[in-house]
């Protein structure tokens, strides 16, 4: 091992180590009183009862402009279903396309997928190297993670999956970048096709200065060195890999601390975050770390100026901060910023009711829908319970 590698490694040590100090000390009370055989048959018990993330559709593949393969799934509205089997000529309904974010998949959009299906005819897909979509094949020839090749990818998708009728395009986080990405280069799409927005968690740009909670002094050096040593621990995936297992209760601590705010959080949901971001492998991860330190597609915001457009920000967000979501209110005056309580990055997991009403406002505004839906337990769609606007962890502005 080289020095300069050394080097790295231990300056990128020294920030992890902060970052994990939170987490760290909340590990150490449980395992005073827990034992580590209890914990690993608590987390198979949890992977074991929980429905979370096991609702499917009917399935296919787009291909990216480099011949990756992009899954995703489709919930067909009934009607949609015998429209197609009479081959009847009616116009298209709309189309909610929901794309996820950084280390996640298409089933975090779990309880608003619960609650929305039959009512909205609805796409979920993984981004390129992320859930059961095939590894960038452009990364594998050395090219970068781009935000504006993103939005080709989610262009594909919508090609292949809904290649007409309205569209609602819903994103959290990276995936809120991907549409902006998709906006900035087919902007006659979104002219002619998208009738509303729905943004959670996420950034037009600036993501430079997020420190994710630490002390700003110093961690301008550890951001320089941080995608250097990312790519270098990729290289190393076996070895990674092996390390983060052995260190799991770590890991699902930092994973508690940097996605939830509050501190009721069903257990099972918690799990199954943990599970989404561990399913995404090291070397992707430093794939696709540098995109979001050069994201900026604040100019392409315009192209959602004459548009229903809802902002969900956490206030207690350390990754997209709330701050972020007011740039893009500032940007879009007409825009509908909510800023839930007691919230973390993971908004649409932690906060599911509220999150999936303010989604169906925004599609009752786009005219998609005229019934209410929310999430009821387990994730089932609870018709008639959903809380009046007002109400709920939030402020709106």
């Amino acid at each position: 091992m080289s020095e300069n590698w050394r080097g790295r490694a231990g300056w990128a040590g020294a920030a992890i180590g902060v970052i994990a100090a939170g987490a760290a000390a909340g590990v150490a009370v449980e395992r005073i009183t827990v034992g580590r055989g209890m914990r690993m048959r608590a987390r198979l018990a949890l992977d074991a009862t929980g429905d979370y993330g096991s609702l499917r559709g009917t399935s296919g593949t787009a291909r990216a402009e480099d011949g990756t393969s992009l899954y995703y799934e489709v919930d067909e509205l009934p009607e949609e279903g015998k429209r197609r089997r009479l081959r009847r000529k009616a116009p298209a309904p709309a189309t909610v396309v929901f794309c996820h974010g950084y280390c996640l998949a298409q089933d975090s959009w779990h309880f608003q997928r619960a609650a929305l299906r039959g009512l909205v005819r609805a796409v979920y897909w993984d981004q390129r190297s992320h859930g059961r979509s095939g590894r960038g094949l452009a990364q594998a020839n050395g090219e970068p993670v781009t935000f504006e090749q993103l939005g080709r990818d989610l262009r594909a998708v919508i090609d292949a999956a809904a290649p007409e009728g309205p569209l609602i395009l819903v994103g959290h986080s990276m995936g809120g970048m991907t549409v902006m990405g998709l906006a900035d280069q087919f902007p006659e799409l979104v002219r002619e096709r998208v009738a509303g927005v729905f943004l959670v968690g996420t950034s037009s740009g600036g993501l430079r200065e997020v420190t994710y909670g630490l002390p700003s002094v110093g961690f301008g050096a550890v951001r320089r060195l941080l995608p250097g040593v990312l790519k270098a621990l990729g290289s190393q995936v076996e070895l990674v890999e092996k390390g983060r297992r052995a260190t799991a209760d770590l890991f699902a601590g930092m994973v508690k601390m940097y996605s939830f705010a509050s501190p009721d959080v069903d257990p099972g949901v918690a799990r199954f975050a943990e599970r989404l971001i561990e399913g995404t492998p090291i070397d992707v991860v430093a794939e696709f770390y540098p995109a979001f330190q050069t994201h900026d597609k604040a100019a392409a915001l315009q192209r959602f100026a004459d548009l229903p457009v809802t902002v969900v920000a956490g206030d207690r967000d350390m990754v997209t901060p709330p701050g972020h979501s007011q740039a893009i209110k500032d940007a879009l005056p007409s825009a509908e910023l909510v800023v839930l309580e007691s919230a973390g990055h993971l908004m649409m997991l932690e906060h599911p009711d509220t999150v999936t009403r303010l989604l169906t406002e925004l599609l009752a505004r786009a005219g998609v829908v005229s019934v209410p839906a929310n999430v009821g337990e387990h994730g089932r769609s609870s018709a008639g319970s959903i809380a009046q606007p007002g109400t709920g962890s939030g402020t709106g502005s």
